[in-house]
């Protein structure tokens, strides 16, 4: 379904420590198997450690990950070492006054890494990412500003805010999971439909390149 609607990269979220897991690793592992290029399934994982992480795409088929959770320059060091030709996005998690630390990451992490994404914080369940809550979008406009990979934008999107979103921020790509849902939580075909649609219209007129969206 959301492949027919235009969506490009389907993304798996594993080893939680928060939020509950949407299936089993068996069940991605065969829906990765089956897409075909531009298509492509990326992990989603809270895990630092460079060997899980490699074993876990490895068990996936995946040759693309998010890493969501802290990790230390020197795994990341590691994984680029023992995984040379892995895709990795990093997470970077907006909270109320952390810009100069996010932009220390951008700065740290900017070699390490192929792509960064801007997400929310939650205070009140302590959850990065997956929150349906925005966050400050000049963060996010800033940090694409300074940053030397390109940088996608999540947080709270939706069919109604992801045009605004893409027109202020003017990121590589968009990324949306709680915001294409039906109440009970699975994918809604019209949602989806209609967000790819805007999406795919702001970045024609922000003048820019689709990127990905999950």
């Amino acid at each position: 379904m959301l492949l027919k609607i235009g969506v490009d990269w389907l993304g798996f979220p594993f080893r939680l420590p928060v939020h509950k897991e949407d299936i089993s690793e068996a069940a991605a592992a065969a829906i990765i198997a089956s897409l075909e290029p531009p298509h492509a399934g990326v992990l989603i994982t809270y895990l630092a450690d460079p060997r899980e992480i490699l074993q876990l795409c490895q068990k996936l088929g995946t040759g693309k990950v998010q890493l969501h959770g802290e990790i230390a320059l020197s795994q990341l060091h590691q994984l680029k070492e023992i995984a040379p030709q892995l895709f990795v996005i990093k997470s970077l998690i907006v909270k109320p006054g952390n810009f100069a630390h996010l932009r220390s990451q951008v700065k740290q992490f900017g070699s390490l890494v192929d792509a960064f994404i801007t997400d929310t914080h939650d205070p009140r369940t302590g959850a990065d990412g997956a929150t349906g809550k925005t966050h400050d979008w000049s963060v996010s406009r800033r940090l694409v500003a300074i940053s030397s990979r390109p940088i996608i934008l999540a947080g709270g999107l939706n069919p109604a805010n992801v045009r605004s979103a893409i027109l202020q921020v003017r990121p590589a790509g968009v990324d949306v999971h709680t915001g294409v849902e039906d109440a009970s939580g699975r994918k809604d075909a019209r949602k989806a439909a209609a967000f790819v649609a805007e999406a795919r219209a702001a970045f024609t007129l922000a003048g820019s390149s689709e990127w990905a969206s999950r």
